[in-house]
């Protein structure tokens, strides 16, 4: 396979929707490309800024915080698909979103307006949250309305 078509395969995934630099590279493995014309290629790409880590973290945040998820599952899912830490911190902290509010509208939407008047059915709640990756401060203040 050339490098032209490999270049098209990658520009064609990254039309799509935005990919991270890891992402990429497995999907152009399994379409058995040689790893280093795709590592050639995916460098190109960066450097014309059609592929960004730094775009992909933050759109998989802003789409991840719209579907109620916390902060601590976006980074963790963000590592997963091999965005680099810094990256990820830079990302959170200029997405501009009050993580804390998002803790609120998660628990409202799930379980309703009323806070839990028992302590199993407050459990119940902040594993819920605990799940969708808010810290215990947010997960508490959801709770202090």
């Amino acid at each position: 396979m050339t490098a032209q078509s490999l270049t098209a395969r990658a520009v064609n995934l990254l039309a799509r929707r935005e990919h991270s630099q890891t992402e990429l590279r497995t999907k152009l493995l399994k379409a058995e490309f040689d790893i280093n014309e795709i590592n050639d290629v995916l460098d190109k790409l960066a450097a014309k800024d059609i592929q960004s880590d730094t775009r992909f973290a933050e759109n998989y945040i802003r789409y991840r915080a719209q579907r109620g998820y916390g902060s601590q599952k976006i980074n963790l899912e963000l590592k997963e698909r091999g965005v680099d830490k810094q990256t990820i911190v830079n990302a959170i902290e200029e997405a501009e979103i009050d993580w804390f509010d998002l803790a609120i509208s998660a628990r409202r939407k799930r379980f309703g307006e009323q806070v839990p008047d028992n302590i199993k059915d407050r459990a119940k709640q902040q594993r819920f949250l605990q799940y969708r990756g808010f810290t215990h401060e947010q997960i508490n203040e959801s709770f202090n309305i």
